[in-house]
């Protein structure tokens, strides 16, 4: 299967840039698996399309404000920091710019001094592993310090912090939004609950490696990356009841279907509470066996998330609900549109 074989056209300026006043405004694309059918809503409309006895799955991770603004302490050139991926209490893998100013031994102070950080290593990928120096508590210094990592698309500069964050955010870890999570508002979830549909989390940490481009002509020589997973007992519990009974698994976005699907491959079918690192990759042909349905928002052309889409309906399907979606102006990525497959029963 090629890669090319999910590329499609996207005007530019269909790149939503900023997040609209109300989360639940958004538009609704629901799409019929199988099939070419698919409808115009809002994004309110969700709540007819949930049924009691479901059970909605999201993801709770909290977005870092990773990307911090620093100064060399030997020659005062700026000096630009991501955090990646903590490896120890104060030590963090981060991407570097100008990353050849960035020596081991390096010194760069953030915040007049608030905070420091030695660079300890070199990585493979030219990254920098740092070991981190302060008085008080990291995350609070770091939600001082830091700014929202945004992704390489949106180009405006985000107002509120808060929304590239979901409502529901709780566990930190991540360096990305899951984007599909945004949509939803504390009275959405309320209303969801009060209609007989379970609400229950899992935590994936979402990596940098969502936006990298797939490499390769062949995807499957595609090297997936890994990101952090955590299913709790309680909504494992939940999954699994709502499964025995014959009630629907809908996942918001691509983080929590990995995360179930992960689990599901790897316990015999079963969601059991656990933890670890997946690099799972979702692509047509792959056989679904946690989830039913999937609300997500609107992926890059070739990506890993279009062919994860894809696998649930079809590649057909997808591809003519995205050029509907551009030819009726919808919002593309993290601040845009939403689209519902519904499940196939």
């Amino acid at each position: 299967m090629k890669v090319e074989d999910f590329d499609f056209h996207l005007p530019e300026e269909l790149i939503a840039q900023t997040p609209l006043l109300d989360r639940t405004a958004s538009r609704l694309l629901v799409v019929n698996p199988g099939t070419k059918e698919v409808e115009h809503h809002q994004f309110g409309h969700i709540l007819e399309e949930l049924q009691p006895g479901d059970c909605l799955v999201l993801n709770d991770t909290r977005v870092l404000p990773a990307r911090l603004m620093g100064v060399k302490e030997d020659t005062g050139a700026n000096i630009e920091l991501l955090l990646l991926k903590q490896t120890k209490e104060d030590e963090w893998e981060t991407l570097v710019k100008p990353a050849k100013r960035v020596k081991v031994g390096t010194v760069i102070t953030f915040g007049e001094g608030l905070l420091t950080a030695t660079c300890t290593g070199i990585l493979e990928h030219g990254g920098r592993t740092f070991t981190f120096h302060y008085d008080g508590i990291f995350y609070e210094i770091l939600e001082q310090l830091g700014e929202m990592p945004l992704p390489p698309y949106i180009r405006e500069k985000l107002d509120d912090q808060d929304r590239y964050q979901t409502v529901f955010a709780r566990e930190r870890g991540s360096a990305a939004a899951p984007t599909a999570g945004l949509h939803f508002t504390e009275e959405l979830l309320a209303s969801i609950e009060a209609k007989g549909v379970a609400v229950v989390f899992v935590t994936l940490h979402v990596g940098l490696g969502t936006f990298r481009p797939v490499s390769v002509d062949s995807i499957e020589e595609h090297d997936m990356h890994s990101e952090f997973y955590s299913v709790s007992e309680e909504t494992a519990a939940v999954i699994n009841r709502t499964k025995a009974a014959g009630g629907r698994v809908i996942a918001v976005g691509t983080t929590s279907t990995r995360t179930l699907e992960t689990v599901a491959r790897d316990y015999g079918g079963q969601i059991v509470a656990s933890q670890g690192w997946t690099n799972i990759f979702i692509y047509p042909g792959f056989e679904y066996k946690a989830i039913d349905g999937l609300i997500t928002n609107f992926h890059l052309p070739k990506s890993t998330l279009v062919m994860l889409v894809s696998a649930l309906a079809t590649k057909e399907t997808i591809m003519h609900a995205y050029e509907e979606a551009v030819k009726e102006r919808y919002r593309f990525f993290s601040f845009g549109d939403a689209m519902f497959i519904r499940p196939k029963k």
